[in-house]
């Protein structure tokens, strides 16, 4: 009996532990090759490497949906000769053409993406769009700018999730969050578990010539409140990739010196 109280015990405390290393946070850092649009495909590929980040979610510009297979297979086999990872596509223009955005689907699976970020203009896509997601069983996120455009309030994006397949979430830009006046924080939280991918870009808003501005800045320098937020992601176990990202001319020009420091703040505060 003593044994087996004892067996019982021991399977109890394993069972434990891998309960709770199920429920710990995986966040990866990432890079969202829109920072790099002045680079081709392979010098963004290079300067990923170089930066010692591995995941990139690449803009259109560097994997084209339309392009021809050999085109894409030739750049998923550089991909793999680097060490770098295509793990998303975005921010991915859609339309009411099922056939245009079965496109998407088809180069996702083809370069093994989790996950496809959209900003459907139309809110009718969406329709053709549930179909190839149950279809193809891949992502869909959807990416919010700032004030007055389609997404940019959460109440727009969290009314969208509500009646669409759960494989349907979230790519919370964290910048263009604050540039919209909303907490970061409070809209992860509203979203319940649906963001699938997030952009790392920081923003402050400054007034000129009598307008509000949205200014991309070094992370951790704009109004972003990204510790409570990452406190948040680590207590909800949050699994995916923060992109770092800016709309910057200026920083686009040269992204090192944006990238080094967000790669600091990352390891800062979440520790890897």
């Amino acid at each position: 009996m003593k044994k087996i109280l004892l067996l019982t015990l021991i399977a109890s405390l394993l069972f434990g532990c891998a309960a709770e290393k199920a429920e710990q946070a995986d966040i990866k850092l990432g890079l969202q090759s829109w920072t790099c649009r002045n680079m081709t495909f392979e010098e963004a590929v290079l300067f990923a490497k170089k930066s010692g980040i591995k995941y990139v979610e690449f803009f259109r510009a560097h994997i084209d949906p339309s392009a021809p297979e050999a085109e894409n297979l030739a750049k998923k086999a550089f991909l793999e000769e680097h060490g770098v990872v295509a793990y998303s596509i975005g921010v991915s223009r859609t339309s009411m053409d099922k056939e245009e955005n079965r496109k998407l689907f088809e180069v996702a699976k083809l370069f093994g993406m989790e996950v496809v970020v959209v900003e459907p203009k139309n809110m009718d896509e969406w329709d053709n769009l549930e179909e190839l997601v149950k279809e193809y069983d891949i992502k869909l996120a959807i990416h919010n700018h700032g004030t007055g455009t389609v997404y940019g309030d959460p109440a727009t994006v969290k009314e969208v999730l509500a009646a669409r397949d759960e494989r349907i979430g979230v790519c919370m830009d964290i910048g263009w969050v604050v540039a919209a006046g909303h907490d970061p924080v409070e809209t992860y939280k509203g979203y319940n578990g649906r963001v699938a991918d997030m952009h790392f870009k920081d923003k402050r808003v400054e007034e000129q010539d009598g307008k509000w501005v949205p200014i991309d800045t070094l992370i951790g320098e704009g109004d972003a409140a990204f510790v409570p937020l990452f406190d948040e992601m680590k207590r909800t176990a949050w699994q995916g990739v923060i992109a770092i990202e800016t709309d910057s001319k200026d920083f686009q020009k040269d992204p090192t010196e944006l990238v080094e420091g967000a790669k600091a703040f990352f390891a800062k505060h979440i520790g890897h």
